[in-house]
């Protein structure tokens, strides 16, 4: 980006504002690979626009990411729905990578609910399963706060992650889904996937659940004071845990089988957020 990055958001978020005509939205969802179908289950799409009409936005190349956002009511909630997410490993430096989460807190979101695809590492996890993320690992290498400082007006960048994944949203998520796993999300550059001696290295570190997305979205939501929920969907046991080879198009038809049903359980989550 050749504007600062938090101009840009607020560039985006106003022409969000025009093209919806709404003022500012609530709460935000970015969905994972394969998750799209989920979008219909939390409301109907009172506006759909392409990530080019706004500004800022690359169009995904991964499988299972639409470049759209739409803007659907959910009781008296709104709410912006990301189709898909750009990742490091297309080539986006981790301003890009953010720009969706930071449009949304400057369209009035107070809430990023982040979804994801995800191998599973923690026992007991099985594809097509839900687990909430509890804390994360970023080991990209990378931090969407680097760089300049931000310019006036915002929170250092010096930001305190002790409670990155909201206690008071994840209560409200085991009180919807009183059966719901909980784990550690590592996240890792890609886009290759993990080695079996990685997957050791990160159940050795805590991890449950391994992906390539949500740290840095995560890290820039909570940079700009907003409560961050983390959803991964376990699509494949990782690396050396199962004789499964891995391929990322089973990752986006798992996401598909299990997309109704994330969908609903994300609309059962959101009078909670709001």
């Amino acid at each position: 980006m050749t504007q600062d990055p938090y101009s840009a958001a607020a560039a985006s978020a106003a022409r969000l504002a025009e093209l919806t005509g709404s003022a500012r939205h609530d709460i935000a969802v970015v969905l994972g690979s394969g998750w799209a179908q989920a979008a219909d289950a939390i409301g109907p799409a009172e506006t759909q626009l392409a990530f080019a009409d706004l500004g800022g936005f690359p169009a995904p190349t991964v499988p299972g990411h639409q470049p759209a956002v739409r803007s659907v009511r959910s009781g008296q909630l709104s709410v912006l729905v990301f189709l898909g997410r750009t990742h490091m490993y297309e080539g986006h430096s981790p301003a890009t990578v953010v720009h969706g989460v930071r449009t949304a807190v400057a369209a009035g979101c107070r809430s990023i609910v982040l979804t994801n695809a995800a191998g599973g590492i923690q026992e007991r996890l099985a594809p097509g399963q839900p687990v909430l993320i509890s804390d994360q690992l970023n080991l990209t290498g990378q931090s969407p706060l680097t760089g300049p400082p931000p310019p006036d007006g915002y929170p250092s960048r010096f930001t305190d992650l002790s409670e990155l994944y909201s206690p008071r949203l994840r209560a409200v998520a085991r009180a919807a889904a009183p059966d719901l796993a909980e784990a550690v999300y590592a996240g890792l550059a890609g886009p290759h996937y993990e080695t079996p001696a990685e997957v050791r290295m990160l159940r050795g570190l805590g991890a449950g659940v391994v992906g390539m997305s949500t740290v840095l979205e995560a890290i820039a939501a909570r940079h700009l004071g907003a409560e961050v929920l983390g959803i991964s969907l376990v699509t494949n046991i990782a690396a050396g845990l199962s004789a499964e080879r891995l391929d990322h198009a089973e990752v986006v038809a798992a996401g598909q089988r299990a997309a109704a049903g994330l969908g609903s359980l994300l609309a059962s989550l959101l009078p909670g957020i709001g």
